[in-house]
């Protein structure tokens, strides 16, 4: 099988469906425990990581906004990160659908094309287009959909490794 830029698309969005499941666990279990939706979104594994609601709005505008870069597309504005759970879930629902939009033909000859980017406020980079979404959008997309899981779990939220793979294989 090639692999090329599209290639991760699937991936982007199997981690969006497990992404989505693990956080309607969460929902469920707050609502069972009297815990309150707000409370949970602002959960972190330590003080000085960023809270539940980053993890999700970080997946959700990783796996739209990479994958517009890397195929030339107007990059889509970043979901925030103040949304309730339902807006959650609304914004993962959305960013399957945008991802349902993209075609192969769109990352034709794109992989290899140099894409520079600004990472924080100081650090700019030039790699080519599929290094940035197969090493550095894949790695961040995963790292944070495992920190949600972990910060979810840590709670007593009851989920295991198989929630990872809601949507299937």
């Amino acid at each position: 099988m090639a692999v090329s830029a599209f290639t991760f698309i699937g991936m982007y969005d199997h981690a969006l469906a497990a992404l989505a499941n693990v956080l309607e666990k969460g929902r469920a279990h707050v609502a069972a425990s009297g815990a309150s939706e707000r409370d949970m979104l602002g959960w972190r594994l330590v003080e000085d990581m960023q809270p539940l609601s980053f993890q999700l709005a970080t997946v959700c505008n990783f796996t739209r906004q990479w994958p517009a870069r890397v195929a030339g597309l107007t990059v889509p504005d970043g979901i925030p990160e103040e949304l309730d759970v339902a807006g959650y879930q609304r914004a993962i629902a959305d960013a399957r659908d945008y991802l349902k939009t993209l075609t192969p033909a769109q990352f034709e000859g794109r992989d290899d094309l140099d894409l520079t980017y600004t990472i924080g406020t100081n650090m700019t980079l030039t790699r080519p287009g599929g290094s940035w979404l197969t090493i550095f959008a894949t790695t961040n997309i995963y790292f944070h959909l495992s920190t949600a899981y972990d910060i979810l779990r840590s709670r007593g939220v009851q989920i295991g490794k198989a929630d990872l793979f809601a949507g299937g294989l």
